[in-house]
This record gives C-alpha cells, structure tokens and sequence, in this order.
C-alpha cells in the first residue's frame, strides 16, 4: 500500500512539474522552470520506489538531487537567455543620427518614415519633401516622431 502511494505521489509531482513547464512557456520569465524540474525530479525518484520522505537516506538523496536540478536548470537558463539588459532608445538619443528614408517624408505630416538602425520612426522635413531611399539627418523630435533633413 506504501508503494502504491508512493507511485501516486511521484506521478502526482510529475504532472504538477509538466504544468509549470507549460506555465513557463505561455509566461517566460516567470521562471517556473527550475521548481518544475525539481518536481520531476522527485516524482521519478518516487517511481524508482525511493522513499524521499520517510527513510533518512531518502531524505537526502531528494534534497541532494533536488539542489543539483536546480542548479543544472539555473545553469542551462542563464546560458539560454539572452545577455545584458534590453536596448532602450528615446526620441532625444536620436538627434544627429542618420538613416534611410523608407516612406516620403514631408514638411506637413508624419505619414513618412524614417529607418534608423533597425528600428523605424514616424518622421517629418524641416523643409521640402524627401523621397524614399534618401539619406537623412535627425535634427530634433516631437511628441511620438523626429524632424529630418536630407544629407547632401
């Protein structure tokens, strides 16, 4: 009858590390994934009829096995995840840069855009209309777009 609670228990601990595996796929970040991997863990040693809760070895292979999943799978994310902090950029770090014209610019409205980088920005002249594929310089912005003017 032990056993057989036993094997409930460690399917029980897989299942519940399966969802939060899923839980860490739908929400990444939320960093569901190394107590998921601990769960599965400790289900299997259930299955392999290891008695992790009761017997004083039991007790310390779990917690043992436990630590080292959890450090292999903190280990295995930090390598996966991308290094450093987001880029950000604002409006007002743009000024003096260059870019290409990748829809008309005009004087009149912010229909036209600007690529910079790899990011693109709604932007207007500061005079007459540029055409697409011409190189600009950022001069100023306002509100959600910057001002250009053609490089000669």
């Amino acid at each position: 009858m032990v056993l057989l609670e036993g094997i409930a228990l460690g399917w029980l601990l897989i299942v519940l590390g399966a969802i939060l595996l899923l839980v860490e796929v739908h929400s990444p970040g939320f960093f569901a994934t190394v107590p998921a991997t601990v769960l599965i863990i400790l289900g299997v040693l259930l299955l392999l009829g290891v008695d992790i809760f009761n017997s004083g070895w039991g007790v310390i292979i779990g917690v043992a096995v436990a630590l080292c999943a959890a450090g292999v799978t903190v280990w295995m994310y930090s390598r996966i995840t991308p290094d450093g902090s987001p880029t950000t950029i604002s409006r007002d770090s743009l000024i003096g840069k260059e870019g290409q014209v990748i829809a008309d610019i005009d004087a009149t409205t912010i229909r036209g855009k600007v690529r910079i980088g790899t990011t693109e920005w709604s932007a207007h002249s500061t005079g007459p209309a540029i055409p697409t594929g011409k190189t600009v310089r950022v001069v100023d912005s306002e509100g959600v777009h910057i001002v250009v003017e053609e490089v000669n």
